[in-house]
């Protein structure tokens, strides 16, 4: 979509052209579903020349999964901005080395030798790849990758590499992250929920692949709104003039926002994005 071929903002709107929302805890209600209100306000938004992009930690067919339907011309900012889809083409990637990747599994195997209930969601292109195949731990597992499989070697794998996820059935940043320290010289590891690690390319990130859509689309951070509430979001609300942090958000989240936006059980993304550009 050009840039250039879309309508001008009335006066007095902001001229905005693209829309970035985190999933869990900001775009999601509570039970985790899409609200029924985003489906009419991607249609105007569309309508105007203003590309929409979830942008998550979950995998990509995850989320096209659940845009179905509805996501012609959206970009897909999946696992945390290392993989950028647009109407099923690549627009950025940033695939992680294989050895870093083998060097990840094994240290979770070590953690899991040694009690820590933990278990290693490695994410390809094409599929997430998983070791453990207990319920408890796939059930954590699959709303946020779609697309999983159950592998005896995770180190062995036919795909292009671009995050490894570690989830913790404790708190991950008392649990696993200490084991993990040693990653962070080289690599981004975040965060990403109470029980969620990622790791990544240390230039892997949802504000990276944010500046990377900006230009790829013509376009600023004055034309660019954003929507957040936990760690793996703040490098997005730095690429943007319009940084919303929802009410519900870590403070560090809230502190780095320009402005706050109702929480994600108020629909505060739609009701913001509504309210900002008069639809």
């Amino acid at each position: 979509m050009s840039t250039a071929a879309t309508p001008a903002p009335l006066p007095g709107r902001p001229d905005i052209r693209l829309v970035v929302s985190d999933m869990d805890g900001t775009l999601l209600d509570a039970d985790g579903r899409v609200p029924d209100g985003l489906w009419p306000l991607l249609a105007e938004l569309r309508r105007r020349g203003i590309v929409f992009s979830p942008a998550s930690g979950r995998q990509y067919a995850t989320l096209a999964h659940l845009f179905a339907g509805q996501d012609d011309g959206m970009v897909y900012m999946a696992e945390n901005g290392s993989y950028v889809v647009r109407d099923g083409l690549e627009i950025s990637s940033d695939p992680l080395d294989p050895a870093v990747t083998a060097r990840l599994v094994k240290t979770v195997r070590q953690l899991a030798d040694e009690g820590v209930d933990a278990g290693v969601v490695v994410c390809g292109k094409h599929a997430a790849y998983t070791e453990r195949g207990d319920r408890a731990f796939l059930d954590e597992v699959a709303p946020y990758y779609h697309a999983h499989r159950l592998v005896d070697d995770a180190t062995a794998l036919d795909d292009e590499i671009v995050k490894v996820a570690i989830f913790d059935f404790g708190p991950a940043a008392l649990g696993t992250a200490p084991a993990l320290a040693s990653f962070a010289d080289t690599h981004r590891v975040v965060v990403s929920s109470e029980h969620w690690i990622d790791v990544m390319n240390h230039t892997a990130d949802k504000g990276v692949a944010v500046r990377r859509l900006q230009d790829h689309l013509g376009i600023g951070p004055a034309q660019t709104m954003v929507f957040g509430d936990y760690l793996n979001d703040l490098g997005m609300l730095d690429a943007a003039e319009w940084s919303y942090a929802m009410a519900n958000a870590h403070p560090d989240v809230i502190d780095r926002a320009r402005h706050l936006a109702p929480a994600h059980t108020d629909n505060g993304v739609i009701r913001t994005i509504r309210s900002v550009l008069d639809i």
